[in-house]
């Protein structure tokens, strides 16, 4: 088992949520405007990256032929405005099809009453009826912007929940970071016994941390 599997399983073996995986990150990395459609789902994986731009989706059923099973894929929108960038068909394509555990996006997607009647995976900006359009684009994406967003996306892990979506960047894929998750559930272990049963208060455990001192222990 490489290193970027080891957080998947750590991850995915201990349910560690989002929240629990931005404080391993100091905080940060959370996909902005990118919420659960249907809740109680939780989702590990590995970030297929994949874009679509200039209010046409041709890329994304063009680049959805590489989806690989388990991935998490990310489909990111540049200048496509509020516009739906996929709906069910290509959702399914990608889940049922193609083996994705999941279908991320900073952007709205459409065919919302199916997306929640079958329980897709799908974490989103929200729903539009008004799609992009099925014309192959006249020109590329940016070279500078493909490239830094598939340096920063592409191969990158992706944890999903009902709080929302965190990425965990590729540099941070070492022993060093599984430490650090192991942490975060210990100290959530220690939380929690403090406050239900020492019925500590909230400042006592979070600001002092008083269970650091061996006499309240």
């Amino acid at each position: 088992m490489d290193i970027k599997e080891k957080i998947i399983h750590t991850i995915k073996k201990n349910r560690i949520s989002t929240t629990e995986v931005a404080d391993c990150l100091g905080k940060t990395g959370a996909i902005k405007e990118c919420r659960a459609v249907n809740r109680g789902q939780f989702v590990v994986g590995n970030v297929k990256w994949i874009y679509a731009y200039d209010e046409t989706n041709w890329p994304v059923h063009e680049q959805a032929r590489d989806v690989q099973e388990g991935d998490v894929v990310f489909i990111e929108a540049f200048n496509c405005g509020d516009r739906a960038i996929i709906g069910e068909l290509v959702t399914k394509f990608m889940i049922l099809y193609r083996g994705a555990v999941a279908v991320i996006s900073n952007s709205n997607f459409r065919d919302g009453n199916d997306i929640i009647k079958q329980k897709y995976p799908v974490w989103c900006k929200g729903f539009n009826p008004e799609g992009c359009f099925n014309i192959k684009p006249d020109k590329t994406l940016d070279e500078t912007i493909r490239k830094q967003h598939e340096a920063l996306y592409e191969g990158s892990i992706a944890v999903c929940d009902d709080t929302g979506v965190v990425i965990i960047p590729k540099e941070m894929h070492t022993e060093e970071f599984v430490e650090k998750l192991n942490h975060i559930e210990d100290q959530e272990d220690i939380w929690f016994e403090c406050l239900d049963h020492r019925k500590w208060d909230t400042y006592d455990i979070v600001c002092l941390k008083k269970y650091l001192n061996e006499e309240n222990k």
